[in-house]
């Protein structure tokens, strides 16, 4: 009996496109409906995977194979996914995701970089990109081969609850940064089709553009909600990034939870069909936020079966279900027998979603390199990261008198008072999507403190005294030759991070003032965002926005100790008072207590100590 041909979507010699037309020609509706669906690993059980054919797994924020989960556990969580789908009629890998947004922040001992208010910062173009590989490679060494990054957000209001997952307001620095994506999936060859998705190997991760779009604009910063602007302005200041991670050959881009002008990203088929399927070009597949479909109506999923319609009618590729997909193909297979979505729409989608696959070498190599596996969190992606936590500072005042510097500090200092819980606390400093979805306090993974950072550069005959609330008696017999007080934010993400009034949380301007009044003090603001602080600049001698600087704080005593110059300067403008907002650099009202780009310097060289 003559052996059956192997079929050409199996043989990686074929050409993609071949690959996928044969493949999609073998399916039937039931397997392309699972392709599109993508559903929570809390739910994810083997005969789900395998007689659905699901297309896609994530893990949320903070969604891990167990509490503390080591990155070979996720590895081993991810390939037994991968051999269910595996198991399927027709073999069709699925694709793990999972949103690295500051390194591989799920996974308890991987790098933590600065969050992307802290990189628009460092206006390092070159220095995004080789996080975003550094990013990469510890992705794929659990197994992952899906990151729902970059954000390209241009965030134009600091009362947005996502603003510190934006580079910069200015849309120019944001494009900049797009650099991310080829960090993230290497560098496409050159005539690499446009539009045309494209992934460099293994050490490459898919990325994705998001949110698309407007999502930093809307009226009041209001996640979630309504941007309001013609086309002309979503175009010039929101759009562009996006036409940039497109020429960068970026494989998927997100949709926007927010509408514009009223009307639900989700559902706008101008904006996905029209303009970026086929003006634009793209190739890839489009795939909704969490829950995404849900809220096009208010209430959300009122109406399921009309969310479904008007969604994939609308362009939508791929939905993050996440949870209830049995209802999801149940409806979605109803539509399309009723004819409500068309066929061809269907095809279209699953076209897409089987492209960028083909093209992430899924077929030919689903299952994870165990190799990579000691690339997480190593010294060489930390080092890293503490190069970026270095270039993210702002000096934003030094002295009271031009002529008296207050920094660099003295490392010989007799003796050193330490004030605040940021100082002491990995959670805080990491910020929002960090081990859990909305992250925390405490030491909840590995690296290294400011308080931690500071002794180990300080002198060992300096006496560092650490007080997280310090009463007003410790002032009394002791004398201190300085003061560091760490303030800021505690973690939040997306709504919870919604704030009209940006007072700096855990009484701190109380403690600058106790402080400040007290002993000649480095202030050190910890934030997603600008604060109000104009009414305690005159409490302090110095003052340092290090945003959300991640697990290596030796690249903060690096400069304020004056091993190194500092580099950063505002990505945002940094204002006076929230009846201010929303305030943008170009803005005729312009009044900031900082402008967009501001940044001072130590002028290091005149002391000759600086290693830059």
């Amino acid at each position: 009996m003559a052996m059956e041909a192997t079929p050409t979507y199996k043989d990686p010699h074929q050409p993609i496109e071949a690959r996928v037309q044969d493949l999609l020609s073998r399916m039937t509706l039931a397997e392309k409906i699972g392709q599109m669906t993508q559903i929570e690993r809390a739910v994810a059980t083997p005969s789900a995977i395998r007689d659905l054919a699901i297309g896609s797994i994530l893990s949320g924020g903070g969604s891990a194979p167990t509490s503390g989960a080591s990155a070979k556990d996720w590895v081993d969580m991810v390939d037994s996914f991968q051999k269910s789908a595996l198991e399927s009629r027709l073999s069709i890998p699925m694709v793990y995701g999972v949103d690295a947004v500051h390194g591989h922040n799920n996974v308890v001992g991987a790098t933590i970089f600065p969050h992307n208010i802290g990189l628009g910062a460092t206006r390092d173009a070159d220095l995004v990109q080789k996080i975003a590989e550094a990013t990469a490679k510890e992705v794929r060494a659990t197994g992952i081969p899906y990151n729902f990054a970059p954000c390209v957000a241009v965030c134009r209001d600091p009362r947005w609850g996502r603003c510190f997952e934006s580079f910069s307001e200015d849309c120019e620095l944001v494009r900049s940064m797009t650099t991310a994506v080829r960090g993230l999936q290497g560098t496409p060859p050159e005539g690499h089709p446009k539009g045309y998705p494209y992934l460099g190997g293994r050490l490459n991760v898919i990325a994705c553009a998001k949110h698309y779009v407007g999502d930093g604009g809307t009226d009041g910063g209001v996640n979630e909600g309504n941007t309001l602007s013609s086309f002309e302005h979503l175009e010039s200041v929101h759009l562009r990034p996006f036409l940039d991670c497109l020429s960068l050959h970026v494989s998927t881009v997100m949709a926007s939870f927010s509408s514009w002008n009223g009307t639900k990203l989700h559902c706008n088929y101008y904006l996905i069909t029209e303009l970026l399927k086929e003006e634009l070009g793209f190739k890839g597949f489009v795939i909704s936020d969490w829950e995404g479909i849900d809220k096009i109506l208010d209430p959300p999923k009122s109406d399921y079966r009309y969310c479904i319609s008007a969604s994939i009618n609308a362009g939508m590729d791929m939905v993050m279900v996440p949870f209830l997909y049995e209802e999801f193909i149940k409806e979605l297979t109803s539509l399309v027998e009723s004819g409500e979505i068309p066929m061809a729409r269907i095809n279209d989608a699953v076209e897409r979603i089987l492209r960028v696959k083909f093209i992430s070498g899924l077929f030919e190599h689903p299952f994870a390199d165990r190799s990579l596996l000691q690339t997480v969190g190593c010294e060489a992606h930390r080092k890293l990261a503490r190069e970026a936590v270095r270039k993210s500072l702002v000096l934003l005042k030094n002295g009271k008198d031009p002529e008296k510097p207050f920094l660099p500090l003295d490392k010989k200092a007799k003796r050193v008072l330490v004030v605040g819980q940021h100082a002491n606390d990995i959670g805080y400093l990491c910020g929002g999507w960090t081990i859990s979805w909305a992250g925390s306090s405490g030491r909840i993974t590995e690296g290294t403190t400011i308080l931690e950072a500071i002794k180990k550069t300080v002198s060992e005959h300096t006496e560092v005294i650490y007080e997280v609330d310090p009463s007003p008696e410790i002032f009394n017999d002791s004398e201190f030759s300085f003061a560091i007080v760490v303030v800021g934010e505690e973690p939040y993400v997306e709504t919870w991070g919604d704030n009209s009034v940006l007072d700096i949380p855990l009484n701190g301007a109380e403690l600058i003032r106790l402080v400040g009044s007290k002993v000649p003090t480095l202030v050190i603001m910890i934030s997603g965002r600008p604060l109000v602080v104009e009414q305690v600049l005159d409490n302090m001698e110095a003052f340092v926005a290090a945003w959300l600087p991640g697990t290596e704080c030796d690249g903060i005593t690096d400069v304020i100790f004056g091993d190194y110059e500092f580099h950063g300067t505002l990505p945002r403008t940094w204002f006076k008072r929230v009846d201010q907002l929303p305030m943008s650099v170009g803005d005729s009202n312009y009044d900031p207590l900082f402008p967009f780009g501001f940044g001072l310097k130590m002028n290091l060289k005149k002391q000759d100590t600086t290693k830059q």
